[in-house]
């Protein structure tokens, strides 16, 4: 396995690819994998690999892996836990192996299966693929989005990266604001639905998807999975025990899992429901003396920074060897323009900074944790979802209206307000995206439509991105069992009651008394709390004031001068429903655009 970087070139001109450009993206990518570097080219196309090593060790696994025997090329970036079982059947189909690893059990995969290997594989994954012969190249995205793919048209050429600054390193990259993206960041709190980013020259691929590029230029994709969010019959007779016991040993086998590794695997314990889960499970698996990792923040605005009380009771419960991190003011306004530097796309989360600094933490310690990330999307965690239980399972319409008043960040209306008015559009693309989402088939009230919409876009490209750029800033993979397919199939027909009982995740509450202790079950929702971002004032509220009024910014004319003056006047006074800062959401993205668009 290499939990790493991954970059090519595709070009389809008649020219050799940009080998120097191939190299130059993947020079950004060094700290997602410090342990190694490769660059492959033949003709037309080149491909770069930065490695983390965690599944064989060894020189034999480095990338990109080339087997001339079988005439495929191959960039990984991910994790396939199940690729013993697969080596296993691959060889009693006569493949045979050089190495031990997981990227060549996907290259042989490809070879016996086409495309359709996807479907064998458990596991987080973008990779690419080349035929040798054909110039044909298959990239693939793993089902919830978890490891990225970025892509861009550059004269002639694809090319492709785990991170967008990769992509911009490489050069001619069109990197002005996407009008529609900005209006998708400014009502979904900061995400970006693909296949757009927030900039217009560069999109990504979906998750769950294969795309298939012919050496001409010529493509097709495909979408691979996507879970029923619907009842099924042979789950007619559960009763609500036989739900809890089905989700209990649903993830008892994905945290298992993701033991898989050739070095040791800790957790980011938050002290909340979900992380003390995953860490009472891996001892119940045996794991003794498992290193846990808390961090907290110092105290702003009456708002706690810190869930510890929490954290170490799960720690001496299960005799963990627990590292506790504390954050003043002065370390978290130092790392803060490193975090922004790390995000391939804004994230106005004020958490990426706290995972940032765990992470740097953690890679101390190890290279691999286990996160607890993903459960309040697939288990109905969240507030907006009650509200949803009271429209007609047949309601699209309704349903879209109570989503967008519980989670849009403001109206459409209210978007225009803030903006200059070249940057205004006539017309709502993000109610429009969403309302076609909610309208789909296979989903059957409008809790279940609101799920649906969350797993696959709003946590792939939130908490999912997050702790993906901010873990693999330093070297650190995070494994997210919440977000194994078949539990999240699972929870997909668990019906929405079960999941809405309790003040959210239920199911999942009643299965955690059966492992971890009640007071962490009952406790009042937490969220990662960083004081300092969520109630701007001093050094952070002057880092946002110089960002929108830097020059770059003036140039770029995003926001009403207007509008930014009277946030500034009064920082903490316009919050968005999900309780964001609207002046930090504007600062952020300008502090992202300065950090990475020259």
């Amino acid at each position: 396995m290499q939990m790493c970087g991954i970059a090519g070139e595709l070009r389809f001109d008649g020219a050799l690819a940009d080998v120097d450009a191939v190299v130059r993206m993947s020079a950004t990518m060094q700290r997602r994998g410090p342990d190694g570097a490769g660059v492959w080219a033949q003709g037309a196309v080149a491909l770069a690999h930065r490695r983390l090593k965690v599944i064989d060790l060894s020189e034999r696994a480095a990338q990109p892996m080339v087997d001339a025997d079988l005439g495929l090329a191959v960039v990984f970036n991910g994790c396939i836990y199940n690729y013993r079982d697969l080596r296993r059947e691959l060889e009693a189909a006569g493949y045979r192996f050089f190495s031990t690893g997981d990227t060549e059990v996907v290259l042989k995969a490809y070879h016996r299966w086409g495309t359709d290997a996807v479907e064998h594989f458990h596991g987080m994954f973008a990779c690419a693929i080349v035929e040798t012969a054909s110039g044909r190249t298959v990239l693939v995205r793993d089902r919830l989005g978890i490891k990225p793919l970025y892509l861009t048209e550059v004269d002639g050429a694809l090319r492709f990266a785990s991170t967008l600054p990769a992509l911009l390193a490489g050069g001619g990259v069109d990197a002005t604001v996407d009008p529609v993206a900005l209006h998708h960041y400014l009502t979904l709190h900061s995400v970006v639905p693909p296949p757009r980013t927030i900039l217009a020259g560069v999109s990504k691929l979906a998750p769950a998807t294969v795309l298939v590029v012919e050496a001409d230029g010529t493509r097709r994709s495909a979408r691979y999975w996507e879970p029923t969010h619907e009842r099924r019959s042979e789950d007619a007779g559960m009763t609500d025990g036989d739900w809890q016991e089905a989700v209990l040993e649903a993830l008892r086998r994905s945290v298992e899992r993701r033991l898989v590794a050739d070095v040791p695997v800790g957790v980011l314990l938050s002290g909340g429901l979900d992380s003390s889960l995953v860490v009472g499970l891996l001892a119940e698996a045996g794991q003794h003396g498992l290193a846990t990792f808390s961090v907290g923040f110092e105290s702003a605005g009456g708002r706690e920074g810190d869930e510890f009380a929490y954290s170490d009771l799960v720690a001496r419960t299960f005799a963990t060897d627990h590292h506790q991190l504390r954050i003043d003011g002065a370390r978290l306004m130092a790392s803060l323009e490193a975090a922004i530097g790390s995000m391939s796309e804004p994230m106005v989360s004020h958490d990426a900074v706290g995972f940032y600094l765990l992470a740097e933490e953690v890679s101390r310690h190890l290279k691999v944790v286990q996160s607890g990330q993903g459960a309040d999307e697939v288990f109905a965690g969240y507030h907006w979802y009650p509200p949803m239980a009271a429209v007609a399972d047949d309601d699209r319409h309704g349903t879209l209206e109570a989503y967008a008043s519980v989670f849009f960040d403001r109206t459409s209306e209210d978007v225009a307000a803030l903006l200059q008015p070249e940057w205004r559009l006539g017309h709502d693309p993000t109610r429009a995206l969403v309302g076609e989402h909610l309208a789909r088939p296979g989903a059957a009230t409008a809790v279940d439509r609101a799920l649906r919409l969350d797993t696959e876009v709003m946590l792939v490209d939130d908490p999912v991105k997050r702790v993906d750029n901010m873990t693999m800033a330093w070297g650190l993979e995070a494994r997210v069992p919440f977000l194994d397919h078949e539990l999240v199939e699972l929870a997909a027909a668990c019906p929405p009651a079960l999941k809405l009982a309790g003040g959210g995740k239920g199911v999942l509450k009643e299965a955690a008394r059966r492992v971890i202790p009640h007071e962490v079950i009952d406790r009042p929702k937490g969220y990662f709390p960083v004081p300092a971002l969520s109630h701007l004032q001093g050094r952070p509220l002057d880092l946002v004031a110089d960002a929108l009024h830097d020059p770059a910014a003036k140039d770029r004319g995003l926001f009403r001068p207007g509008a930014v003056e009277a946030l500034l006047a009064s920082p903490n006074a316009e919050l968005t429903p999900l309780g964001g800062n609207t002046l930090w959401q504007l600062g952020l993205l300008e502090l992202w655009l300065q950090a990475h668009v020259p």
